[in-house]
């Protein structure tokens, strides 16, 4: 029997029937059922007959209900697009034995678990880390921005980083900020496991791969659109927010619409044609080209990881902040137009003058701030505060480590844009 294969699982007095998948162990089966779901089944219990024979070439690829092993040959015709992990479910598979998900992350490991990318292009597969993404951090943020750069500078026309959904978007906008990339760089992931039936993992795979070999130079996030496989939506790096905790269509674009819209049906058909990859993208705005010279790129990988990133609360006790003495920089999510309450003001001011750098930013959802309206606002100003726009606040953070470590004046630079960042006007657009 072969993966793809379909069977019938005896073991005592329970019997199953579906398509055999490949497994991460040799004493179990994992056999995923008509209704969707996989099912691991210990080999010395199981009493397999094949019903039928349903490997395939991979060159016909195979869909999520099973199919060979993909494997990896080089065709000169194809782009190159490196995978790169850093954890997530995008291609993790369960281990029976454990019943745990597990990351498998080499590149033939992400073709058999998403085989639809078989015949797009020539990929390597390459793991920075294999974490859950709250255990993110800036160590590993450098980490991936070298490997990136060795990947590009290595020859890959693009890069998809596969990546956990929580922090997805402070890793993008780290590499915003880290690489100046001439070629796509396509951050994507799974808010569903590939064992579930509403699993997201193949689309959005699929949508990242034809976006990392289409004709511009974002750093992106690619995930669903909409709750339905239609299409992904293109969302520039620093302008993404995880806005849900489990719909399939949980990113946007905070204050815009997203970038570009990818349609799945035009993306799945795209195969190995790159024009065909560009015509299944649909941009709202103009993207950064591609550089010149696909191969440079340049990388400033150093951060200063000594910054806070606070949420101001009515009723706040001042003291809460006495942890923020001798940081070098703390960004402050304020009320509306970013204020916090007077109280605090004495606090900010001796930050300053110590010489952290303070910016601030707002937990509305959409606007930029403004402290020259009300009396607080002045009184922050005059505090040394600085204002950070439309910046989102996570993405301020990350914006500052890294300014703290790169620009001879960071207060300056939080208030212009640097990497799609920061808006020079905020306007509704829904």
């Amino acid at each position: 029997m072969q993966p793809g294969d379909r069977v019938r699982v005896d073991r005592g007095d329970v019997t199953n029937e579906g398509v055999l998948l490949p497994s991460t162990t040799r004493d179990h089966l994992v056999v995923k059922l008509d209704g969707g779901y996989n099912v691991g089944i210990d080999r010395d219990e199981a009493d397999v007959d094949v019903l039928e024979s349903g490997a395939r070439d991979v060159d016909e690829g195979a869909d999520a209900g099973g199919g060979e092993a993909s494997e990896i040959t080089f065709d000169d015709d194809l782009p190159t697009v490196s995978l790169i992990s850093t954890g997530g479910t995008i291609a993790s598979t369960v281990d029976y034995r454990t019943g745990a998900v597990t990351a498998q992350f080499d590149a033939e490991d992400v073709l058999r678990a998403v085989p639809d990318l078989a015949g797009r292009a020539n990929y390597r597969g390459r793991v920075v880390a294999n974490i859950l993404s709250e255990n993110m951090e800036p160590d590993i943020w450098r980490e991936l921005a070298e490997a990136v750069r060795e990947e590009i500078a290595a020859g890959a026309d693009g890069v998809v980083v596969m990546h956990g959904t929580d922090t997805m978007q402070y890793s993008a906008s780290a590499l915003s900020f880290m690489l100046d990339s001439p070629v796509p760089i396509v951050f994507t992931g799974s808010q569903r496991s590939a064992d579930r039936p509403s699993s997201d993992n193949v689309m959005n795979a699929v949508c990242a791969v034809e976006a990392a070999k289409a004709d511009h130079a974002e750093t992106l996030v690619c995930m669903h659109a909409t709750q339905s496989d239609d299409a992904c939506a293109l969302h520039r790096g620093t302008r993404v927010r995880k806005n849900h905790t489990s719909r399939r269509d949980a990113f946007e674009t905070v204050g815009a619409a997203p970038l570009g819209r990818i349609d799945y049906e035009a993306a799945a058909e795209a195969g190995a044609d790159g024009d065909a990859a560009d015509a299944a993208i649909e941009w709202a705005r103009e993207p950064l080209p591609r550089g010149e010279d696909d191969d440079s790129v340049a990388l400033d990988p150093d951060l200063d990881a000594d910054v806070e990133l606070v949420k101001f609360t009515p009723g706040m006790d001042p003291a809460a902040w006495d942890y923020l003495d001798g940081k070098d920089g703390v960004v402050i999510e304020g009320t509306g137009l970013g204020h916090v309450h007077t109280d605090l003001i004495p606090r900010i001011e001796e930050l300053v003058d110590s010489g952290t750098v303070v910016a601030m930013t707002s937990q509305c959802l959409a606007g930029r701030v403004c402290d020259r309206v009300y009396d607080t606002g002045r009184d922050l100003l005059d505090a040394g505060v600085v204002e950070a726009g439309d910046t989102l606040p996570g993405t301020a953070k990350v914006k500052l480590l890294w300014a703290l470590a790169n620009l001879s004046d960071p207060a300056e630079a939080m208030g212009r844009d640097l990497a799609g960042e920061l808006t020079e006007e905020s306007q509704p657009w829904r």
